[in-house]
Parts: structure tokens; C-alpha cells; sequence
């Protein structure tokens, strides 16, 4: 790479040459570019000048290359065609809702609102060319923060610093037990305090909603067991139907995971029901804010218009 203060050829005089070139011909060539054929001869001289080298034969009748001004024409022809492609996309980017899109999205989320909002995205925005990725909520925050994603969908509040937060919905946690469980008999909502004395399994560490069962364990006094974990809601449903505990589930995960033929017994909280909310979160430094914020009221029409078991938040 040749130093900054080398003088270097600048795209003015590159494509004047390329009008040469192209109509051998200098007044053929400032006519084209709709310059004074002299601005032209002065941009070719200053180009020769820069490279040291000389680019074209002049003769009174005709124009012809160089050897040099043959390679020379070849380079500029790819230089300015790059350029070209250069202004062309950064002039896409300008467009709203347009080029890349990197959605981050929490495991407890993503198998149950994922096929909903993926045929939302290309539908309303066709243009977007949207990429998703699915982590646990410390990896997908360090993400957003660092630029890898733009846009993630995760348990709110995050409680990180230059975050907008859109929350999108509300949902409730329902007590999943075993079917042969003694609560399994009832049919009305329970106490949260009937959460004390169970043995509770949860998700391993790094997921959103095992620190948000543990909070409502804490806030009554019960104590989650430290002995069984699951990597992810499915196996957490098989341990629960399996005898190994009792669990707290997110209702709008309750129609995939108990619809199998085993399936643990699912008991509604009496108020306050325990619950969370689920929202999308983007950097506020970023250009695009305006629209990931009409992405986030695409997200909530979306969302109702399948009638989810969740609630909406205007």
C-alpha cells in the first residue's frame, strides 16, 4: 500500500480519461461529459502527470493508447464501475427498510413467535434482507451493544445502558406439574405460595426466565431444587412429565410443548399472577431507530392478529 501523501489519480481524472479512451477522440469525449474539451486535455495531462507515464498518442488526425494507457483504461474501468456499485448500494441503505436485518432472539421465545413474525417480515418488508439469531440473553445483549445484531426480542427489562426498549407483550407463567401429581386434581388457579415445599426445576444458567422463576420462588419464600436443569423448554417439559418437579411455564409456549400425548398437568396463580414481558431492544445510537420502532408496531399487530394467549402492550 503506497503512503497517504503519495499523490494518487482522483476519479475526475480517471473518468475523463475513460471518455478518451472509450471515443478516441477529445471532442467527442468533453461533449459526453459535457465539459470544455481544454478541462478535459488539462484532467488527461494532470493524470499522465500523477503516473508518471504517458497514456495517450496524439497525432493531428486521430487519438490512440499507450501500451500503459491500455492498462491504465482497464484498472479505471473497474475503479469507476466499483464506485458506481459503492454509491448505488449506500443509496439502497438510505431507502427505509432496506438490506441487512440481524434479529437476536431468546430460546423461550423464538419457537413460539418466530413463526409468526417470519412470515409477518416478508410480507411487510420484502426489501429487508432479515437474518436470525437465536442465543440466551447475555450473548444476544452483548451482541446488540457491540453491532454483530440490531435488533433482538428478549425478556424486558434488560437493565443495559444505551438500549431502547420496546415492550411488546405481556404474558403469564403457569405451575406445570406432573400428571399424577396431587395439584393435578384442581382445576382453579393455586397461591404462588403453594410454590413452597415443591420441587422446582428450571432452566441452566444464562436463560432469562430460570432468574425470573427463581424471582418468584424468592418472593414467597420456596426454594428451586439444585439438581435437575434443562438446556432448553422442551427437555424442561419432559422433566416435569417425567416426575422430576414442577415448573413455571410461559403460557404462549403451552400450546407446543403440552401438545404431545404425555404431558404434565398446568395450574393458572391466583393474582398476582406471575408473569413477564417481552420486547424488542436496539442501540439508540443507531441511524435506524425510526424504523425499528415501526418494526416493533408491525411485531404487535402481527401478534394479535393470531390471538395469541398473551397480551399486548400499545
Amino acid at each position: 500500500m503506497f503512503p497517504i501523501s503519495d499523490p494518487v489519480p482522483t476519479l475526475a481524472q480517471l473518468r475523463a480519461f475513460l471518455a478518451v479512451a472509450d471515443h478516441l477522440h477529445f471532442r467527442e469525449a468533453a461533449a459526453s461529459l459535457r465539459m470544455s474539451q481544454p478541462a478535459l486535455s488539462g484532467a488527461v495531462s494532470a493524470l499522465e502527470e500523477t503516473l508518471q507515464a504517458r497514456l495517450l498518442e496524439r497525432t493531428t488526425r486521430k487519438v490512440m493508447l499507450t501500451p500503459a494507457g491500455e492498462r491504465v483504461a482497464e484498472h479505471a474501468a473497474r475503479v469507476m464501475a466499483a464506485v458506481e456499485d459503492l454509491v448505488e448500494e449506500v443509496a439502497q441503505t438510505r431507502e427505509p427498510f432496506r438490506g441487512p436485518a440481524h434479529l437476536g432472539v431468546i430460546p423461550t421465545v423464538a419457537p413460539y413467535v418466530l413463526p409468526v413474525l417470519l412470515p409477518m417480515f416478508a410480507r411487510e418488508f420484502p426489501r429487508l434482507k432479515l437474518t436470525v439469531h437465536e442465543a440466551k440473553t447475555e450473548t444476544i445483549l452483548e451482541e446488540v451493544r457491540e453491532g454483530r445484531l440490531d435488533m433482538v426480542l428478549l425478556a424486558l427489562p434488560t437493565d443495559a445502558a444505551g438500549l431502547v426498549e420496546e415492550p411488546l407483550y405481556e404474558e403469564d407463567f403457569l405451575l406445570a406439574v406432573p400428571a399424577d401429581h396431587p395439584l393435578a386434581a384442581g382445576s382453579g388457579p393455586v397461591d404462588r405460595e403453594t410454590l413452597k415445599g415443591l420441587d422446582i426445576v428450571l432452566l441452566n444458567q444464562g436463560h432469562c426466565l430460570r432468574e425470573q422463576a427463581i424471582d418468584v420462588c424468592r418472593e414467597v419464600g420456596a426454594r428451586a431444587t439444585a439438581t435437575t436443569y434443562a438446556t432448553s423448554l422442551p427437555t424442561l417439559v419432559q422433566l416435569v412429565t417425567g416426575g422430576l418437579g414442577v415448573t413455571l411455564l410461559p403460557e404462549s409456549a403451552v400450546a407446543v410443548e403440552t401438545g404431545r400425548r404425555s404431558r404434565p398437568a398446568l395450574r393458572r396463580f391466583r393474582d398476582p399472577v406471575p408473569g413477564r414481558t417481552i420486547g424488542l431492544a436496539y442501540r439508540a445510537s443507531s441511524a435506524r431507530t425510526a424504523e425499528y420502532a415501526q418494526i416493533a408496531t408491525a411485531i404487535r399487530a402481527a401478534l394479535r392478529a393470531r390471538r395469541l394467549p398473551i397480551r399486548i402492550v400499545s
